[in-house]
């Protein structure tokens, strides 16, 4: 960093508050880590990280967005307002496999340290606490319900097995699906039953061959959940959760279409009553906006992290998040932070065990401190920072296709 640099002494200010908790955020990772909760259920998650700003002088509203383990924590007065986002929920079975102990603890973090300085910066810091990424939508919710209302840039950093600044994200639907039939004696009388299995299992073949003829970033999967009771016994209900994805929202639409005339099929095919909701909103695609994108490159890059180039198999990684449905409402980022996991992917047991390892404790505290020297960037660049306050995107930012939320 130059030493004319008029931001120096501010990075050098926050970067020393964010030093003075480090062991603290470390302990709170681990905490979370070893406390898994299912989205919208996170109760001590949300204390705990509520409680965490509240203790330093932030002004906490839980239960925002008639969400009760959605928050914000506010800091300063700036007209420039900074959100970044905390993730907290976990997956069932395998807890915190993909580190969402770390993006919160990272987020608390980062708030930290830009609210020692938030004076300095003309900023508002303002965490906001959002619950059920995994399954749930909340930030889509949030975003609904006014959660980002006068934010004006967004931004969070997410587990990886590799560093990546910006990393595209499938739109998403999810379809619950329930199939109700008519029960009889498998063996006496199978010919006065309706079954609900076989309905799901014409819908399943129709999807497999489906695949066949849609592009190669599209998604269809699912699970069973309910497939009967017992072998003679003709099923008279079954369940399935389906995950149908593609790379914009309108493409999304045209797939989900597909797919729910497969589940059809079944129905038709044996006279079984279907009935198709959606637990979740949709995910949106993700629109990361090129500006904050190079700051947080510079800036992680001073705070240590590195960037090599991506192997074919790194570049094919593609999930989807509700943090791409802020980025198409507000300016956004969310970087993948490597944490030493080596080939192991999120969403496997394995990544959990390295969400709570040394190199797993410092990706949180060096991408805490590259948001917030990002953060330092955008509110002292005249440029960067009357664009933000303006709500116009980066010029070299390409419009998506489709609507958020």
């Amino acid at each position: 960093m130059r030493s004319e640099d008029p931001a120096q002494a501010v990075k050098a200010a926050a970067h020393q508050e964010l030093t003075r908790h480090t062991e603290p955020l470390i302990a709170l990772s681990h905490r979370l880590h070893a406390h898994p909760e299912l989205g919208f259920e996170e109760e001590r998650a949300c204390g705990w990280l509520a409680s965490e700003l509240s203790d330093h002088g932030f002004h906490v509203e839980r239960g925002v967005c008639d969400l009760p383990t959605a928050w914000t924590a506010t800091a300063g007065s700036g007209p420039l307002v900074i959100g970044i986002c905390a993730e907290y929920d976990a997956l069932p079975g395998i807890g915190h496999a993909c580190g969402h102990n770390i993006i919160a603890a990272a987020a608390v973090g980062a708030g930290l340290a830009l609210a020692k300085v938030a004076d300095d910066l003309g900023v508002t810091v303002k965490v906001i606490g959002t619950p059920a990424e995994e399954n749930g939508g909340g930030k889509v919710l949030m975003l609904r319900r006014g959660g980002f209302d006068g934010v004006h840039a967004a931004m969070m950093v997410h587990p990886a097995p590799h560093e990546r600044l910006d990393p595209p994200a499938l739109a998403r639907a999810q379809l619950q699906v329930e199939y109700e039939g008519r029960a009889s004696h498998a063996s006496a009388c199978p010919e006065d039953g309706i079954n609900a299995a076989d309905a799901l299992t014409v819908a399943q073949v129709a999807i497999g061959l489906l695949r066949q003829h849609i592009p190669g970033d599209q998604r269809i999967h699912g699970i069973v959940t309910t497939g009967g009771q017992v072998p003679n016994v003709v099923p008279a209900h079954t369940e399935a959760s389906y995950y149908v994805r593609a790379r914009t929202l309108d493409e999304l639409a045209r797939l989900e279409s597909r797919v729910r005339a497969c589940f059809e099929a079944g129905a038709l095919a044996t006279g079984a009553t279907l009935a198709l909701t959606s637990p979740s909103p949709a995910y949106s695609e993700f629109r990361h906006d090129p500006e904050l994108v190079a700051a947080y490159h510079r800036n992680a890059t001073a705070a240590g992290r590195v960037f090599p180039v991506l192997t074919p198999a790194e570049e094919r990684m593609i999930a989807s998040t509700d943090m791409a449905n802020v980025s198409l409402a507000l300016p956004a980022i969310q970087p993948l932070i490597d944490i030493g996991s080596g080939q192991v992917g999120q969403h496997q047991e394995e990544f959990a065990a390295c969400a709570i390892r040394p190199a797993a404790d410092r990706a949180l505290i060096e991408g805490a401190l590259a948001m917030a020297w990002t953060a330092v960037d955008a509110a002292l660049e005249p440029a960067a920072r009357r664009r933000l306050l303006s709500g116009r995107p980066s010029p070299d930012q390409a419009t998506p296709t489709g609507e958020a939320g």
